[in-house]
């Protein structure tokens, strides 16, 4: 971690912009769930995770109540994490395929991991708002990570959140559809992007993203770095 993400992590941690994710991530700390009640619960902002050198972005939607909530750290102690972190090990951008909690030794490579919405929100679906509040720290991280040369897209609130970043915020939404595999590449200076459904376990266990599905999603992003 440079000094510089380190500052911004602590900054993210110490936000306080969005009473309502406050008050919710901070119940959510204190009721917990009875599967966790000997568990100190995170219950504050999760920061982005990953490789400072890394050339792949990955961007999904928000921490979960009990996921990264509890263990502070993205996609680590629930389901989407569980089928998200062994893919990423397949393809070579993790060194294990557990993401149980922060000190298991997960060590992601060549990719940083980070969230549309920084804190968990009720029923997983933050405002227009709060997505608003939080895109300056995914603004100052793009702005860090000098090496990104791509971004995988984890469903489509994170792909709006993407298009409104300087850059590409003037691209017609009509000429960058969401879509499972969809890649596109509107601007050379920009890096290029690629949409995939969110491992959430409504799409996991439905069927509607198999692992399969997923592989192939990093697989090409694999091909795609240079």
């Amino acid at each position: 971690m440079t000094p510089e993400l380190e500052k911004l992590e602590q900054e993210i941690i110490s936000c306080h912009k969005c009473p309502r994710l406050v008050a919710w991530r901070e119940e959510v700390a204190r009721v917990r769930r009875r599967a966790y009640m000997d568990w100190d619960y995170w219950g504050k902002p999760v920061p982005g995770f990953g490789d400072p050198k890394a050339r792949l972005l990955i961007l999904g939607l928000a921490p979960a109540a009990h996921g990264a909530n509890r263990t502070g750290r993205i996609f680590t102690g629930d389901g989407s994490g569980d089928f998200f972190i062994p893919a990423l090990y397949r393809a070579g951008f993790a060194n294990q395929p557990l993401s149980k909690h922060r000190d298991d030794g997960l060590k992601l490579i060549d990719c940083w991991i980070a969230a549309a919405a920084r804190c968990a929100p009720p029923a997983n679906k933050p405002t227009t708002q709060e997505l608003e509040n939080c895109r300056p720290w995914l603004e100052a991280e793009m702005a860090l990570l000098p090496n990104i040369q791509g971004v995988v897209l984890l469903g489509k609130i994170a792909l709006d959140s993407l298009l409104k970043l300087p850059g590409y915020a003037g691209i017609p939404k009509k000429e960058v559809a969401f879509g499972h595999g969809n890649f596109y590449h509107p601007r050379e200076d920009l890096p290029w992007i690629m949409c995939s459904y969110h491992p959430s376990m409504q799409n996991t266990q439905t069927g509607r993203l198999t692992t399969e599905m997923f592989d192939q999603i990093w697989q090409k992003a694999r091909v795609l770095l240079k």
